[in-house]
């Protein structure tokens, strides 16, 4: 039986029909409905709708079809169900009879999808929380390991000034630190509960919102009973923000599949996380990092999809917010399955320090610390700028790098450069000089990874909080 049949005399075109159901796709709810269903019936009883002899069926009703599911998927087959509202109530009623026609009252499926997909979003920032907080933990370590290890940053994508290979890892840290930020904050909106709202003016009966927003774990139930069944903010900010951790991961992908090639060879590509080709039988590609360039295009495509479906709706329900649910589980479901991946390859690859380190011993990466010397030595830096480019253009002139010109051609440009500017050049001392927070000099990068592990420790115990 419908949910909504009463008043119609013509039977749906089966095509539409067909092509109108989302249980396809809301199936993934099942959980979510089922805990907000037992909560939505003990406020029922509690309002005098269901016996406590009821209540009880409906609850064993709703345990066994869980169970059920549970046990084989293909009990999810029901070419019949709407959605997964429908679903429930037609397996509630096969199980305990008509009693469980009895749960629907007081209540529409307009606030039960706002329900389930909050929810799920809750659920969603947990897991996607957690797993991104093992991922920078895998960047520290990774970050810890390399030590004192060099490599050149870059500048529109010409080399700069040198690293630390823990510098540049930590640069992702920060950037993976504000995604998790961006989800925690996300879930505080998420977090309150729109039972009792009805279709759009409110449930009929004297539901307990409060306790039925506890239960689930809501801090509240939602101000506004309108708001409440039109609302999808809370999928919108959470899809953007996985649009924005999924730019953060392309970058890094980026990154490495440049870094892996011949033309760089700063790192090796882990085979475990590879794949071959089909004609020629030398090359191995990182097809995980393409993927991830990919996947991350179809999750910003997501969050593009939410804001143009919703842009122009008035309130409040309306059947286009059924095309809301699709780009949130698809954005959902592959940050879910892309983050594991990504932490395994990091745990997996490999540099090639030696070829970092010989990479910031040439290209006059030290040409910045050279206007340093000479700034510390009272000379105005434009001036102190001046003359390095002098010196630069003389070593490029004789093929040499600036520590390698002699003494009286370096004071042939300016009389301040002494012998002492040889040990200020090395590149030891060029990454000391970096002394400042956030800087790149070896004791500033020790004490970050210091105090990122020391915030991570934190996130975690925030996540177990949650859970």
């Amino acid at each position: 039986m419908k949910m909504w049949s009463g008043r119609f005399r013509q039977p749906l075109n089966p095509e539409f029909e067909s092509w109108q159901r989302s249980f396809e796709f809301d199936c993934r709810l099942l959980e979510c409905e089922l805990e907000a269903s037992a909560v939505h019936a003990r406020a029922l009883q509690q309002a005098g709708v269901l016996s406590a002899d009821e209540l009880a069926r409906v609850l064993e009703g709703l345990e066994q079809l869980g169970d059920r599911i549970a046990e084989s998927v293909d009990a999810m087959n029901d070419p019949e169900a709407e959605d997964i509202h429908h679903f429930v109530e037609k397996q509630l009623v096969s199980l305990i009879g008509d009693i469980g026609y009895k749960l629907h009252s007081g209540r529409s499926r307009n606030e039960q999808i706002a329900t389930d997909l909050r929810l799920y979003t809750r659920a969603a920032c947990d897991e996607i929380g957690a797993a991104l907080n093992k991922l920078a933990t895998t960047f520290l370590d990774r970050a810890e390991q390399a030590g004192s290890a060099p490599m050149p940053a870059y500048t529109h994508m010409q080399r700069a000034e040198p690293v630390l290979v823990a510098h540049w890892l930590l640069a992702y840290v920060e950037m993976l630190w504000r995604d998790g930020e961006r989800l925690e904050d996300c879930r505080k909106r998420v977090n309150v509960c729109p039972l009792g709202s009805g279709a759009i003016a409110g449930s009929t009966l004297g539901l307990d919102r409060g306790l039925m927003a506890a239960e689930l774990g809501f801090t509240a139930p939602t101000g506004n009973s309108i708001d409440a069944t039109s609302d999808r903010d809370f999928a919108l900010e959470f899809v953007n923000a996985l649009s924005m951790l999924a730019l953060h991961l392309s970058r890094w992908a980026e990154e490495m599949l440049l870094f892996s090639t011949q033309e760089y060879g700063f790192i090796q590509l882990p085979e475990a996380f590879s794949t071959g080709s089909s004609a020629m039988p030398q090359k191995m590609n990182g097809d995980l990092l393409e993927l991830v360039r990919g996947k991350a295009a179809r999750i910003i495509g997501d969050a593009t999809s939410l804001l143009i479906a919703t842009k122009g709706l008035p309130l409040a329900y309306n059947k286009d917010l059924q095309e809301t649910q699709e780009p949130l589980f698809h954005a959902t479901e592959t940050m879910i399955s892309l983050l594991p991946l990504i932490t395994g390859w990091m745990e997996a690859f490999e540099f090639n320090f030696d070829r970092m380190r010989k990479a910031t011993e040439s290209g006059y990466m030290n040409a910045f610390a050279a206007a340093t010397y000479l700034v510390r030595k009272g000379i105005p830096f434009r001036i102190a700028h001046e003359q390095v480019g002098k010196a630069v253009r003389l070593g490029l002139d004789k093929r040499c790098e600036l520590q390698e010109l002699k003494l009286e051609e370096l004071r042939a440009i300016d009389a301040h450069f002494a012998e002492d500017f040889y040990d200020f050049a090395r590149l030891e001392n060029v990454l000391a000089i970096h002394d400042v927070p956030g800087g790149t000099a070896p004791a500033r990068v020790k004490k970050a990874i210091e105090t990122a592990r020391k915030k991570l420790s934190s996130a975690c115990e925030e996540a177990h909080a949650h859970a």
